[in-house]
């Protein structure tokens, strides 16, 4: 078979699937318990910063790799190091970036397991009248149910595999277009809810007038890495997906928009569960389940509250699914590639590899919970070592390549921005801004 697995149709395809890589449990579940940790609106106005002046550089970057070679990650950095005349030992960059992909995808499975079984529930909830928290239980009660977590975990791997089979256009170009489109609209429409219903004005007051007495170097990793996670950059998917791109589009201009849309529906996400926190007394620094405590209890309270529910965990379960199938393409990609393999038989090796590694994760948010290595729990080590040290130091070196070491002439050919001033800013700010900031950032974040 080829060695490439298809081109987007259309721009429009290409932002869809990268939009739906990049918006998923990263901006509905993660943004708002990571905003709620982390100080409300200073957290805010610290990832914006790091979103635009960080995110879109290397997502720019990131995205021209891939379409200059053609290739996954790996190979792409070796090809375009080629190219340059540099060592091919830049393509440890790209095993980087899908080892972080891995280590992200088998814990992000389980979470999205979480939502697959809420989303059931809710279902069952309204069909049978029962209200969900009674038919749920506390979300501690699923943490503690080892053989759930393993099951909807495995579901949510097998749904991902399923349209992944399928390949570029007719999985997941066909999936996430209609997907997104219904996703903003379904958080539009539960924001506008909100407005009536009240809470609203306390959310904007927590998530907009920032207290500047809350900042602490740790923010700074918090935000950086949550940047990263959110839009999907040094994981290998956005490079992959470049690499579908056909050139007469635009990568300044995509980028851009990616970062947009995805800090739009991160903030969406914020308006949507932080009115129904502070209505109903409940407190936003209540960590991973702060979406899964919070939200059934308020949608008890609401008209309509079940088929509520059911909307939102079926949109929740929708952004899971999409970005695990981000998480996964590159390393199917990267499979297919380098051993000749069907794009079948890629994607199930990685699925059942996955499914083996979930368990481990479901296993340190159950049985092993209490467990702790030099002063964290396991699960606290699965989310810390991927998103607050592999995270930023794979962008780190992506900046570090595209700004310092790979040849101006290719960078700009691929680019193709409006002038030659907007090529060397952003030339320049790869040098001189996000890769030292990153640095400090990631060396800050880890001794604090």
């Amino acid at each position: 078979m080829s060695s490439h697995s298809g081109y987007w149709t259309s721009r429009f395809g290409f932002l869809m699937a990268s939009i739906g890589f990049a918006v998923g449990l990263g901006n509905i579940w993660r943004f708002p318990y990571m905003v709620g940790e982390n100080g409300g609106s200073v957290f805010i106005v610290i990832y914006l910063l790091c979103a635009f002046l960080i995110g879109v550089p290397i997502l720019m970057a990131e995205i021209m790799i891939g379409r200059r070679s053609l290739a996954p990650p790996e190979l792409a950095m070796e090809k375009v190091a080629t190219e340059s005349f540099l060592s091919t030992n830049w393509r440890m960059v790209g095993h980087l970036n899908l080892l972080t992909a891995f280590l992200i995808l088998f814990v992000y499975s389980v979470v999205a397991g979480w939502v697959l079984f809420y989303f059931f529930q809710s279902l069952v909830s309204c069909v049978s009248g029962v209200g969900l928290l009674d038919q749920v239980g506390s979300f501690e009660a699923l943490q503690s149910d080892l053989v759930s977590l393993i099951f909807w975990s495995f579901l949510a791997l097998a749904m991902t595999a399923t349209i992944l089979v399928f390949g570029v256009e007719k999985g997941i170009e066909r999936v996430v277009t209609l997907l997104i489109p219904a996703l903003v609209l379904l958080l539009l429409v539960l924001a506008a809810f909100n407005v009536l219903n009240g809470g609203m004005s306390e959310a904007i007051e927590y998530m907009f007038l920032p207290d500047f007495d809350e900042v602490r170097p740790g923010i700074f990793l918090a935000a950086v890495s949550q940047a990263f996670f959110s839009i999907g950059v040094a994981m290998g998917g956005m490079m992959v997906f470049g690499s579908y791109l056909p050139a007469n589009v635009s990568i300044g201009r995509s980028a851009v928009m990616i970062v947009s849309a995805d800090t739009m529906i991160a903030l969406l996400a914020g308006l949507v569960i932080f009115p129904l926190v502070f209505d109903n007394n409940l407190t936003p620094d209540s960590g991973t389940g702060l979406i899964f405590n919070t939200l059934p209890l308020a949608f008890e309270q609401v008209p309509f509250g079940r088929w509520v529910g059911l909307l939102f965990f079926l949109l929740l379960s929708m952004a899971a699914i999409t970005s695990m199938v981000g998480f996964m393409e590159p390393i199917v990609a990267s499979l297919i590639r380098r051993f000749q393999w069907t794009r079948t038989v890629s994607t199930i090796l990685v699925s059942l590899c996955c499914f083996v590694f979930s368990i481990f994760s479901a296993l340190s948010m159950s049985l092993w919970r209490e467990s702790s290595i030099y002063g964290r729990s396991i699960s606290d080590w699965l989310d810390f070592v991927p998103n607050s040290i592999l995270l930023p130091l794979g962008g780190l070196l992506i900046c570090i390549f595209a700004g310092w070491y790979m040849q101006p002439k290719y960078a700009k050919e691929e680019l193709s921005l409006d002038s030659d001033l907007v090529f060397s800013s952003w030339r320049m700010s790869m040098k001189w801004l996000v890769a030292p900031v990153v640095l400090m950032i990631l060396i800050t974040g880890v001794l604090a």
